[in-house]
């Protein structure tokens, strides 16, 4: 937390630096805009604002938007009262300020000076936009609501959970892509494939200093790893990567009645996803018979697991009712009479079983050594993986080095190419990173290893590998509404038991 009090303030001084002509025509010294801290003081004694916002400058995102205000009031103390040039001073002052040094303004006096008087349309624009400023840095900065649209996290996270995730808990990260539509993520409203964004400006990786860093068992927010290409008839449902594979590159690209176009998206716009960290940097996890192992110990977390089963009854129906009192929403028939499927959590998976009509509750299971294609790293000749057994994998730590060869490279492929944007080639059964020929490589970056709670339904690190560190946006806090998509308002849609509940960590 001491070094987000001193970042931001010190970052503060960088845009200052731009108002030396200002500080001068003030009648202070240029130099002053040098010095951070002190810089601050002194803007805040040039623009006649109380002693007391210095203090606001050290709270953490607070002074984030005080600092614009400051930047509007300069703005205003060299006659700048436009909508347009204030939006200029806010968000290019390296570029405005010294632009408007040359125009020879002289200095207003802020105590002294007569304010325009604005139009009720003027009232009413300042209002939107403050509104919308407001918002846009507590959503970025702060805490920002989300909403859980599939059963990945049942009987953790519900379809219906809204959620309010904390950006300050591993630290807020810088939009890359700052010219967007607010309070839309990636798409237009209405529309499939408008982007909601400008890529003109696309700024690299950094994340603020926050509370902590992410844990073992903390369930996160995190940009889709896999969904930098993107199908914009399947989106976040079947990633890009799984149809090439299933259909092969020419027709995914080609067939635009099927697949519809294939659209590049840059991190931060890219699907948000919520799933329970099993894995940190550094750790080494195995999974065995459907149990998590990590550095050779068996996991528990706090999350309500639920895994499929097949069940048999004596051809009669289980009551819809008993399943809903059970909180099962994953259960169908099959084509075998008088069996059925379902994602069960270990009371739903008991208390079925004492049914009088139902005759077994068998636990899908695959066995070790059966290869799936869909499974991370989709190599079914060197790792003869599935969901229910899988690794042992190492979860890569920033700085660590492995050795890298052919059996090695499949799982740390898409790291070295695309996650931390290297030249890989492989030529006559030799690697090569950058054009040199390499036998190890150092990461750069930290990465994570997600699963569903619902172990049995749940698109994660099973399918796509590892997350990095610059897809985390934050961790799950709270659940401030829950909303049954089954029932009607007047059927118990609201599920008042879940209202503001913290969220199992």
């Amino acid at each position: 937390m001491l070094e987000l009090l001193i970042f931001l303030p010190l970052s503060f001084t960088v845009p200052t630096i731009f108002l030396w002509v200002q500080f001068f025509r003030a009648g202070r010294k240029s130099w002053e805009t040098l010095i951070p801290f002190y810089n601050l003081y002194v803007f805040l004694k040039i623009v006649k604002k109380p002693w007391w916002w210095y203090l606001l400058l050290l709270f953490p995102f607070i002074n984030v938007f005080v600092y614009m205000l400051m930047l509007v009031e300069m703005a205003k103390c060299y006659g700048k009262y436009g909508l347009g040039e204030q939006f200029l001073a806010v968000v290019f002052p390296f570029i405005y300020f010294p632009y408007i040094a040359t125009k020879n303004d002289t200095y207003l006096d802020p105590e002294t000076r007569e304010e325009p008087l604005k139009s009720a349309t003027r009232e009413w624009v300042d209002a939107i936009v403050f509104a919308v400023v407001a918002a846009t840095i507590i959503r970025t900065f702060l805490i920002e609501a989300y909403t859980i649209p599939t059963s990945s996290m049942e009987k953790s996270l519900l379809v219906g959970d809204y959620l309010f995730v904390s950006k300050i808990a591993y630290g807020p990260k810088i939009p890359n892509t700052p010219l967007s539509f607010p309070f839309v993520h990636n798409t237009m409203p209405f529309t499939k494939d408008v982007n909601s964004y400008l890529d003109w400006i696309e700024f690299p990786y950094l994340r603020l200093p926050g509370l902590g860093h992410v844990k073992r068992n903390d369930v996160v927010v995190f940009n889709y790893p896999v969904g930098d290409t993107v199908s914009t008839r399947f989106q976040s449902n079947a990633s890009y990567y799984a149809l090439v594979r299933q259909y092969g590159r020419t027709r995914v690209w080609s067939d635009k009645a099927d697949f519809g176009k294939i659209i590049y998206r840059p991190v931060d716009k890219e699907e948000n996803f919520v799933k329970r960290c099993v894995g940190v940097a550094g750790d080494s996890l195995q999974i065995v018979n459907k149990k998590v192992y990590i550095n050779g110990q068996r996991n528990h977390d706090p999350g309500i697991k639920e895994y499929e089963y097949y069940i048999t009854t004596n051809g009669q129906q289980i009551n819809p009712i008993v399943l809903s009192n059970l909180g099962v929403t994953e259960f169908w028939r099959t084509n075998v009479a008088g069996q059925y499927i379902g994602m069960l959590s270990e009371k739903a998976k008991n208390a079925i079983a004492q049914l009088p009509i139902v005759k077994s509750v068998v636990v899908s299971d695959i066995a070790a050594g059966v290869a799936d294609e869909d499974i991370f790293p989709h190599d079914t000749t060197q790792y003869k993986w599935n969901r229910d057994n899988f690794g042992p994998i190492y979860i890569p730590k920033k700085g660590a080095t492995i050795a890298l060869n052919l059996k090695v490279l499949p799982l740390y492929r898409r790291i070295i190419r695309v996650y931390e944007g290297n030249k890989l080639e492989v030529k006559d059964g030799k690697i090569y990173i950058n054009g040199k020929e390499a036998d190890h490589y150092t990461f750069k970056m930290n990465y994570y290893w997600m699963m569903g709670d619902n172990r049995d339904n749940s698109a994660d690190s099973r399918y796509w590998g590892f997350v990095p560190e610059n897809h985390v946006e934050g961790k799950a806090v709270f659940i401030w509404l829950s909303l049954d998509p089954n029932k009607s308002l007047l059927d118990g849609k609201i599920r008042w038991n879940r209202l503001f509940t913290l969220v199992k960590n």
